[in-house]
């Protein structure tokens, strides 16, 4: 049998009493920081296909990271989220692993100064709860020892959160970490009602005015709750076709 990698070693370890959903990612990411060749770990939890939130980055760069992708609606973390496979990418400057998102490639290299992104589905079975989500600023790809860690490391982490999401005493705390997205619930709320159109299209309608504004779609939605902004019918993103996904 082989041996235990040092961050599966740190996820068995942690106290089985920890009950809080953000506490128990932050000694997840925390593990991997510790024991692997990166510089930031991040965790993001997917609810449905148009909800996502962080529930813990371990530094701002890390944040940044998880705030383009979600803004951006592409890069590695939707990628592994959609897929249910592990997205390595260890050199961003790679432009045959990085041309299927190009705005999202440019951005982590430019405003961020990674080089390297490597994203692992939280997924038991048919059950996927999210994404760990790793960067270096340095390329080069996990070595042997270090990919198998953290892949058991991933599906650790999967059985822990799961097992606090299914926990009935816990319920309670685990639906008030998805607090800090409230905004933009309310918002694509708002844009269903006023254009008539799916839960759906309205977040595809709030990504693509935040794509036009070159604005986290946090901000542009804290903007359409106060009612200074007003997303139109005709809002879509230069060089991307009027189609069916929400954008036409």
């Amino acid at each position: 049998m082989a041996e235990l990698g040092k961050v599966t070693r740190a996820l068995q370890s942690i106290s089985c009493n920890v009950r809080d959903d953000r506490t128990l990612a932050g000694q997840i990411c925390q593990a991997c920081v510790d024991g692997l060749d990166i510089d930031g770990a991040a965790i993001s939890l997917f609810t449905a296909s148009t909800v996502r939130e962080t529930l813990y980055a371990s530094d701002a760069t890390a944040e940044l990271l998880e705030n383009l992708q979600f803004t951006l609606g592409e890069g590695a973390c939707m990628e592994a989220a959609l897929s249910g496979r592990p997205v390595l990418v260890p050199d961003m400057h790679e432009v045959v692993e990085t041309s299927r998102w190009p705005i999202y490639a440019d951005a982590v290299m430019e405003q961020a100064g990674v080089a390297a992104v490597f994203a692992l589905p939280l997924q038991w079975g048919i059950v996927n709860l999210g994404v760990l989500d790793l960067y270096r600023h340095a390329s080069g790809s996990l070595g042997h020892a270090q990919l198998r860690d953290v892949m058991s490391a991933a599906n650790t982490a999967t059985l822990m959160l799961l097992g606090l999401r299914t926990d009935p005493g816990n319920n309670q705390a685990w639906h008030q970490s998805w607090g800090n997205r409230a905004e933009i619930h309310q918002a694509t709320g708002m844009v269903v009602a006023q254009l008539g159109v799916s839960a759906t299209i309205a977040f595809a309608r709030l990504r693509a005015q935040a794509f036009v504004e070159q604005r986290l779609l946090g901000d542009v939605a804290r903007d359409v709750v106060a009612r200074r902004l007003q997303i139109s019918k005709d809002t879509c993103p230069p060089g991307r076709e009027r189609r069916d996904d929400g954008y036409g």
